[in-house]
């Protein structure tokens, strides 16, 4: 369990950092050269949940949810400036409740 945690958190940093890098690049008009980076990363996140122990891709994909809106609020806090009210945090928890279900449910 600890390997896919690290799997997960290192997929979520990839995907956000990827998908920041075309946002920075269509929303806030950085050069073109930010889609290589981006790119790259989103490849690394791919890789990051094929780590992950599941018998199951779809299972995989789901419980990474939770950990992907938890670490997105994490983002808009740390990177972006803003602070996450107390209903994205109850969300968040909300979601990361439901990932834990799915990927340690017993089978």
């Amino acid at each position: 369990m600890p390997a896919s945690l690290a799997a997960y958190i290192g997929a979520a940093l990839a995907e956000i950092a990827g998908c920041f890098a075309f946002w920075a690049w269509l929303r806030l008009g950085k050069s073109a050269i930010w889609l290589l980076p981006g790119t790259a990363s989103l490849i690394v996140f791919a890789y990051l949940l094929t780590l992950v122990e599941s018998g199951a891709a779809g299972r995989t994909f789901a419980a990474y949810g939770g950990v992907y809106i938890a670490a997105s609020l994490a983002w808009l806090w740390i990177v972006e400036g803003v602070r996450p009210d107390r209903w994205d945090i109850t969300g968040a928890m909300i979601c990361l409740a439901g990932a834990a279900v799915i990927i340690a449910g017993p089978r």
